[in-house]
This record gives C-alpha cells, structure tokens and sequence, in this order.
C-alpha cells in the first residue's frame, strides 16, 4: 500500500522508526508541534492539509494525532480513506494502546511523561527546555526563563504570556514526578540525563518505563482493526464518541 502519514513532530524519531520497518510505501509529513493548544486553528490546519493530498494517489490517509484537545473533531475526507489511532492523545502512541495509557494515569497520578519529541522540538526552533504546552518549561535560571517569555510575547502577545507564566507555576505544582517513555534504540541520546535534570530541578522523582510503538507499527502496516483505530470513510465526519473508543463518526 502506498500511505500518506500527516503527523505531529512530536512522534518524529519514532514514527521514522516504525516506517523503515514496515512491508508499505510511506510519505510522511510532519506539522510543528503545538496545534492542539489552540484547537479551532489547528482543526483548520489539519483539515487543510487533509483536502490537499491529492484523489487517487495514496491508499489511504493516516494522522499521527490523538483526540488532542477536542483538535480532531469535525475533520472529514472527500476522496482518500482516513485513519486515525484512538487515543486521548499523543502519549498513547509512545505506550502501546490506550488501555496501557488508561493504567499509567490511574496508578502514576502527578506524573509528566517525556519522550523525545518533548525534549527536541523546542531545540529545532531555537528554544532551550523541554515542552509545556505552547512553550518550554520554565528554565533553571533567570536569564532563559526571560528568553521564554520573551519568544512568548512575541508568539502570543504581552497578555497571553503573562498568563502562560502564571499557569506554569500553578502546573508544575500538581505534578510530582517526571518519567521518561524509554526506547532501545533511542539509549545513546541519552535523554535520560535530561530528564533526570530537568527532576532535579522540579523537585520530581524520576523515573523510567519502557516503551511500546505497538499502536504507531499496526498504524503504518495498515493493521487497522476497529478496537485501536478509526477508520473515516469519504464524507464522513469525526466526532468525539465520549466511551473507551475516544472517537467516532457520524
């Protein structure tokens, strides 16, 4: 088969990854990180992104999102089989499935969980700092905690930034520890060392799991059965179905 693959760059490494492994034909394309925190504009995005994949091309359309904040609501194909994981968002494709997602949550409450995209994407546009959010976690000391609400006015506005400061020091207070989704082949970027820096700094107790790009491996290899993934058919529109199955059509 040959797939489009519309995704965030958060998934980056381990999407690159599941796709050399895969029997299909992939093109992918990657969007900047951060549409889920405005949902309208970033529904419009991705709907735009959708009607641009040309009529006959692939075999089907796949969207590297999660439910994403209410992101996914709306979206629809006109030509091209769409399909897209079920899941709350993006942390389930670095766990496996949304059961295991569902687990995690219930006995790890106050837990912030990083993955490699959380720690690079603000690096490829220049920032320091892991992500929260629209923006990079509040810096260990004054100067780059300035140079990130500085790149917030000028991506928000004055106003808007001096909220996100706000809810940063109210955010950090519900979380308790930092754990690093660990992958194999990912161990030689060390990522764990930043993790357990970015803890310290917190006052978070670290910790590890493993990984599992089970759900990402089915989703390229077109391995798509209904309890993991929804499959959107031409003139059919996504919605929210608010049970274990997170989306639905209508």
């Amino acid at each position: 088969m040959f797939l489009k693959i519309i995704a965030c760059e958060i998934a980056a490494r381990e999407l690159y990854y599941v796709a050399a492994r895969s029997p299909n034909l992939l093109d992918v394309e990657l969007l900047t990180q951060g549409h889920h925190d405005t949902p309208t504009t970033g529904r419009e995005e991705l709907q735009r992104r959708i009607h641009e994949v040309p009529a006959g091309k692939y075999d089907a359309i796949l969207l590297g999102y999660g439910l994403c904040s209410n992101m996914l609501t709306g979206l629809t194909t006109r030509h091209t089989l769409l399909v897209i994981p079920r899941a709350h968002d993006c942390i389930t494709f670095f766990l496996g499935s949304k059961e295991r997602y569902q687990r995690c949550f219930a006995e790890h409450p106050g837990t912030y969980y990083y993955t490699s995209g959380w720690l690079e994407c603000t690096k490829r546009r220049g920032n320091k700092g892991a992500i929260w959010g629209g923006g990079s976690l509040p810096a260990a000391n004054a100067r780059d905690l300035k140079a990130t609400y500085e790149q917030w006015v000028k991506k928000y506005g004055e106003e808007q930034a001096k909220y996100l400061l706000q809810e940063m020091g109210r955010w950090t207070d519900t979380y308790s520890h930092g754990t690093l989704i660990r992958f194999d082949f990912l161990t030689e970027l060390k990522f764990d060392e930043e993790v357990k820096r970015i803890c310290n700094e917190k006052g978070w107790q670290y910790r590890e799991i493993q990984g599992d790009l089970d759900l990402l491996q089915k989703l390229v290899d077109s391995q798509w059965d209904d309890h993991s993934f929804l499959i959107v058919l031409p003139g059919q529109k996504v919605i929210a179905s608010h049970d274990d199955k997170i989306l639905s059509v209508e």
